[in-house]
């Protein structure tokens, strides 16, 4: 990609997330929305591949619904209400068709057909932005308008992800469609509890952030794409490989590690406002992504990869591991322990 290109770009999508987070305003919103899709766009088309172009109309027409039908929202909003302020949604019909358009927009279910499509034909980095920095703008709306959404709505498309983002994720052997599933089935975890409790969605979402980061910068270091090449990255780096371990297993959600966190506070939420059977729901639907996760885990770490062709191993890196890769790698195993000070800060 030229510089020029990716400077332009890149400070673009920065200008297009503030401006969005730090808005008031529905068309502000709605510009900041439209500068993000088409600052992200060069990034995922530069391969030139045909997987690549497609990906890239793929993202740009899903995203183009959504912020069709978000401003379609407000407007809608405004006609009836005369207000232009994002707090003020309080329309039912304007909700609904927010919660879609938000919905459309992260890629929650039903709404998640393109997320893993758009993923696979990413470069890794790319993948890493759209799991993380792209989400962020329409959870901060999600969030400035979570006193008007429909429970019921929400209720429904957070139960659904979690569900399919484990089932789909069970016969996957692309990297980036498991991560994919993984991000559906997190954000419904997050649009669960968003009405509820804001600020433990927020952090929710800031964890699964550093989790997800932690994951996509050792793939990226170690080159895997798939199952095969991953059962040989342990030859590469058998520390860092055992680290990735640990986030996958911290993306699981499983104590003591970062992951656990977020579910926990979840979980104790729900049944605070006497959702028992919804909490009990997610938690046994929480195990078909633990499957995926604890097979990938094997995969990298316990597994030898078979014999029988001649190959060469790859012992060393050619450079060494950025020093980016293992502070997400720490934050995302061992946060944990920093519960008490994160709690009183929520």
């Amino acid at each position: 990609m030229n510089p020029h290109t990716k400077l332009i770009s890149s400070l673009s999508l920065t200008l297009g997330t503030t401006i969005t987070i730090s808005s008031t305003h529905w068309m502000m919103a709605w510009a900041g929305l439209e500068l993000n899709t088409l600052a992200i766009i060069p990034f995922i088309s530069k391969s030139h591949h045909p997987r690549a172009t497609e990906a890239t109309i793929k993202y740009f027409l899903v995203q183009a619904t959504a912020s069709t039908l978000l401003l379609f929202s407000s407007m809608t909003n405004a006609w009836f209400t005369g207000q232009w302020d994002i707090t003020q949604l309080t329309h039912p019909t304007s909700s609904m068709l927010l919660t879609v358009a938000i919905a459309m927009k992260l890629g929650l279910v039903p709404f998640h057909f393109w997320f893993p499509e758009v993923l696979q034909g990413s470069p890794l980095t790319t993948a890493l932005l759209l799991s993380t920095m792209m989400k962020f703008p329409p959870t901060t709306l999600l969030l400035m308008t979570s006193h008007s959404l429909d429970p019921t709505l929400l209720t429904i498309l957070a139960i659904a992800s979690v569900a399919l983002g484990g089932w789909m994720g069970l016969n996957q052997t692309q990297l980036r469609k498991v991560l994919a599933f993984s991000s559906i089935a997190h954000l419904g975890w997050m649009a669960m509890v968003i009405i509820y409790n804001p600020k433990l969605a927020l952090l929710t979402f800031y964890l699964y952030t550093v989790m997800t980061t932690a994951v996509f910068l050792t793939l990226n270091s170690t080159k895997a794409l798939k199952m095969t090449t991953l059962m040989t990255s342990w030859t590469k780096s058998p520390t860092l490989n055992a680290t990735f371990m640990l986030a996958l297993l911290s993306l699981a959600g499983l104590p003591p590690l970062t992951g656990f966190l977020p579910k926990w506070l979840i979980i104790q939420e729900l049944t605070k406002q006497e959702m028992t059977t919804t909490a009990t729901t997610l938690a046994i639907l929480s195990l078909l992504g633990l499957f995926f996760y604890l097979r990938l885990a094997y995969h990298s770490t316990i597994t030898l990869p078979p014999n029988s062709t001649n190959h060469m191993k790859h012992w060393h890196f050619t450079k060494t591991t950025n020093i980016t890769t293992a502070i997400f790698t720490i934050l995302s195993t061992l946060t944990l322990p920093l519960s008490p000070l994160i709690l009183t800060t929520i």
